[in-house]
């Protein structure tokens, strides 16, 4: 498990071989309750080759000094990440 923010991933290992592989990540809140953005790619076993990109957001809460994942929800492609991002900034404008 992970003690500090810096070493929480989306990275996942099954088989010898990176199923999930993480391409970056941005903190957006540190502390007992953090979140955190990730891109990332699945591997495609019949294909043999990483698919599209993906992005998820992940809470986390640090509980007895470790961090343990509470929600997440996956933006399953970049046309939904960019009606995200259109959405936030038409709210955000309106400031």
């Amino acid at each position: 498990m992970a003690t500090t923010v810096d070493e929480l991933t989306i990275r996942y290992e099954e088989d010898g071989i990176e199923t999930v592989k993480e391409l970056d990540k941005v903190v957006l809140t540190k502390g007992a309750w953090s979140t955190i953005l990730y891109r990332y790619q699945d591997w495609d076993r019949r294909k043999e080759e990483y698919g599209p990109e993906k992005y998820s957001i992940r809470r986390y809460q640090k509980r007895s000094g470790e961090y343990q994942q509470k929600s997440k929800f996956n933006i399953s492609s970049k046309d939904q990440a960019k009606a995200i991002i259109e959405a936030l900034q038409g709210w955000i404008g309106e400031d």
